[in-house]
């Protein structure tokens, strides 16, 4: 029996090398030592949205790049005292009102209150709600639709 080359039995044969996956790392520590090793580095950041439907997403940026702490804006107190009275008319209390439009009490408390910060899906649902406008140029005018639309 012949051997080829200077391969013994004790010798480790290596069928496949591993290729060095991108490592992500987040601490400083590991950046330093990377680049004593001179290995590639990248920086990249990513942006992650959850941000609900509806939300003003240039303040979002604004408020991402300003030091300062900025307020959100809040509906005006005008929507909510035409919410409350719509409300009262109808004789409805805030807690049906909100199971009517499937949302919590705290939240129609916070719209009538000028507190909330504006949802236009959920100032849709209210406005249907109650038949009032709360949103446009004719706020606290009646909600029609079609042909019955006053022009």
């Amino acid at each position: 029996m012949t051997t080829t080359g200077n391969v013994g039995w004790d010798d480790e044969i290596i069928l496949r090398k591993q290729t060095e996956l991108a490592k992500v790392s987040r601490s400083e520590a590991d950046l330093n030592a990377a680049r004593r090793a001179g290995a590639p580095i990248s920086t990249e950041r990513k942006v992650v949205s959850n941000a609900p439907a509806g939300e003003d997403f240039r303040h979002i940026a604004k408020v991402a790049e300003s030091p300062e702490i900025i307020a959100p804006k809040t509906v005006t107190a005008d929507v909510g005292k035409i919410m409350a009275k719509a409300r009262i008319d109808k004789k409805i209390t805030q807690k049906e009102l909100s199971a009517i439009v499937h949302e919590k009490p705290s939240v129609i408390n916070d719209y009538e209150a000028g507190r909330a910060v504006p949802n236009q899906q959920v100032l849709g649902k209210i406005e249907r709600a109650l038949g009032v406008r709360l949103r446009g140029k004719d706020i606290g005018g009646p909600l029609t639709f079609g042909k019955n639309k006053v022009s």
